[in-house]
């Protein structure tokens, strides 16, 4: 059971989760930043929304943790170098509020093309005037898109859906992709000076931050209409007010500011401004399933797996089924640490069959997070393990095939001349090893395994067996390797409990035996 701080409101049916789960939830709403220091020491998880800092001083505090889960997209008030730095896993939930985002987007850039805010305010006021709040259509007009991410993806199909052309900005899709939804990828600069309407969808980082300056407002033909529902800080406040104040600009719809909460940023008040308090990711729907996420990806992190909305784990998106082998790709990692007397410089991992397909950053992680666990004395996770390696100079080298050999899909580690290799079972899914230097097996993988190396001498599983009886030991699985030749000279023997030392010193003493090792997966 780990106990998981909770500093800010989740769905209910995220923290349900968590205790279903069997941990112990802390929940404790508005703490000052001392409070949150004093209140994480001894957490394992520390969930937050955007209120809570999670700074250097709470992480450092928080010398247990394991994971800081954001119930939401945005990580502005988490510091995740220092978490990295600390072996700390930062989640997110980066879809729980796609679709809501998307749908505030559309209904801001709606309202400000016919002055729908205004409008009311003045009826409501008691004043009918129907003349001054003429809008614009959006049929026919031009959208610029900057960031065709998930969000600005739903944004530009709903807007195809009005009839409007679809421009985009982002380095980091291709022209083929943008082509198959009908969209055409510009210049940042073209995109301003093109576009009816813009649509901001990146993350505030060092390089967004201030992409919307006076220069590149001054390019915009002066019926540009821009939306953002994605971060404060990308657009320069100050200079788009005074370039809607001057007409250079038609108008903004601004749900993100700069400093938040606010009610004196520079676009409010400014007429042809609409402005919202951060609602884009406020609805039912989206609050919910951000609890539910959050809740799931802090759960997996506890339990040592791999989590897909870790942000700061090093590695590229993996296929379904190398995902089904990460737990393998670890368990060899332990085996292959456990067995070695050195590390050696250079290790090859090779991924064979349908395993090998794609990219295979994430299987390495996961080798080195079970290797490392077995020969350091600093917690590894998936977040440290590539910096521990680079630090001893240790460097794993990933080999691709496939196309398969005697089963399906393998993970082989090779190095030093110690192999070993293993595969998932057609039949429950389990690791399976299959081959321990050169000597061929098949055996279920357990938490406590013995591997004994032998002469090819009569008896030995008989001695073998005894020793482990006469210390009460219960062996659950056993199965004896053979090389090509048939020469069978070693043993893996699963037991229902660690094997002590004194009784891995008798198993050596014995006439026959040349070496004992035990692995223990976590």
């Amino acid at each position: 059971m780990s106990r998981v701080l909770v500093t800010e409101k989740i769905a209910d049916a995220g923290l349900d989760a968590l205790r279903a789960a069997g941990h112990d939830v802390d929940l404790r709403l508005g703490l000052s930043a001392e409070e949150t220091s004093a209140a994480v020491v001894g957490a394992h998880a520390l969930i937050v929304r955007s209120a809570t800092q999670v700074d250097r001083p709470v992480l450092a505090a928080g010398t247990d943790l394991v994971v800081v889960g954001r119930a939401g997209v945005g990580l502005d008030n988490i510091d995740t170098r220092a978490a990295t730095e600390r072996g700390v896993m930062v989640v997110n939930a980066p879809e729980s509020n796609i679709t809501s985002a998307a749908e505030h987007t559309l209904a801001m850039l709606l309202a400000q093309a016919r002055n729908i805010p205004q409008a009311h305010a003045a009826l409501v006021d008691g004043r009918w005037e129907r003349s001054q709040w003429e809008g614009v259509e959006v049929a026919d007009k031009t959208l610029g898109v900057i960031g065709l991410g998930r969000i600005g993806t739903l944004v530009a199909a709903r807007a195809a859906a009005f009839g409007m052309r679809i421009v985009a900005h982002d380095p980091f899709v291709s022209a083929a992709a943008a082509e198959r939804l009908d969209i055409e990828l510009l210049d940042l600069d073209d995109l301003v000076a093109c576009a009816d309407f813009l649509t901001i969808h990146v993350a505030k980082t060092p390089e967004t931050v201030g992409l919307l300056d006076r220069e590149r407002l001054a390019r915009a033909k002066p019926t540009l209409r821009i939306v953002n529902v994605a971060r404060g800080g990308i657009i320069d406040e100050a200079a788009l007010a005074d370039a809607v104040r001057a007409g250079s600009v038609a108008g903004a719809a601004i749900d993100v500011f700069d400093d938040e909460p606010t009610t004196d940023s520079p676009l409010i008040g400014v007429p042809g401004i609409v402005v919202t308090p951060h609602l884009g990711a406020s609805t039912r729907e989206a609050q919910d399933r951000a609890g539910e996420q959050i809740a799931e990806q802090v759960l997996r992190a506890l339990a040592g797996d791999f989590v897909p909305f870790a942000v700061n784990v090093a590695a590229g998106p993996a296929s379904a089924v190398l995902r089904e082998h990460l737990p393998l790709c670890e368990a060899l990692g332990s085996v292959y640490g456990s067995l070695a007397r050195n590390l050696p410089p250079t290790i090859d991992l090779e991924l064979r069959g349908e395993v090998g397909e794609g990219d295979a950053s994430l299987g390495r992680l996961s080798f080195l997070k079970g290797l490392l666990g077995q020969t350091s004395s600093d917690p590894v996770s998936y977040v440290n393990a590539a910096d521990l390696a680079e630090a001893r100079g240790l460097d794993v080298r990933v080999i691709t095939s496939q196309a398969p050999k005697d089963h399906v899909n393998t993970v082989r580690v090779e190095a030093a001349g110690l192999t070993v290799a293993g595969t998932i079972s057609t039949l429950d899914g389990q690791p399976r090893l299959i081959e321990v230097d050169g000597h061929r097996l098949e055996i279920r993988m357990s938490e406590n395994m013995l591997f004994v190396r032998n002469e090819d001498v009569p008896g030995m599983v008989g001695h073998v067996g005894a020793a482990l009886g006469d210390a009460g030991i219960n062996i659950s699985n056993m199965h004896i390797g053979e090389d090509d030749d048939g020469v069978a000279a070693v043993m893996v023997v699963c037991t229902d409990g660690p094997v002590p030392q004194g009784v891995q010193d008798s198993l050596r003493a014995l006439n026959g035996v040349r070496s004992v090792r035990t692995v223990r997966l976590s």
